[in-house]
């Protein structure tokens, strides 16, 4: 499906959607790699679910690696999905980002809560955010706003 099917109303409020999840990942990038003291071992050591996984994510010949690897993607979903470019991409790996932040602590009962912040018994921002992912990468919203427009041959 693609936006030429959706009411105005509709498109644009995908397109500030795509917009706001794009700030949001290149923000996160962006502080983290500006930060000196930012890792994500404390986040992976602590995992309530999968440990084994996230423990050796978090070893010391990794954690340079995972941090780097983080960083970059985060940064590359945040520009592909703010500038309208290869958007599906963008959600795709935000997805993936998404439910490997969910799997490290997800919301089940019975686990430890760790370190996050709006969870409510099975669901929390992680789970909602990728959501809304999913929803985007069902649509084509950078060629109606975006740098994907420039390349387009259908003008919307």
């Amino acid at each position: 499906m693609n936006t030429q099917s959706l009411s105005p109303a509709a498109r644009n409020g995908l397109v500030v959607l795509r917009l706001l999840i794009g700030w949001h990942f290149l923000y996160e990038g962006v502080i983290k790699m500006y930060s000196s003291t930012w890792t994500a071992k404390g986040y992976l050591l602590s995992a309530s679910f999968l440990q084994p996984v996230f423990g050796w994510l978090a070893s010391d010949t990794l954690i340079g690696f995972v941090d780097t690897a983080n960083i970059v993607a985060l940064m590359l979903v945040g520009v592909l999905l703010v500038l309208g470019f290869k958007s599906k991409w963008g959600c795709w790996v935000g997805i993936g980002l998404l439910v490997l932040y969910y799997l490290a602590h997800p919301q089940f009962p019975g686990l430890p809560q760790g370190p996050s912040e709006g969870s409510y018994w099975l669901v929390n921002k992680n789970l909602i955010e990728a959501a809304a992912l999913f929803v985007l990468a069902q649509l084509t919203t950078d060629t109606y706003f975006g740098i994907a427009r420039l390349f387009s041959t259908s003008k919307n």
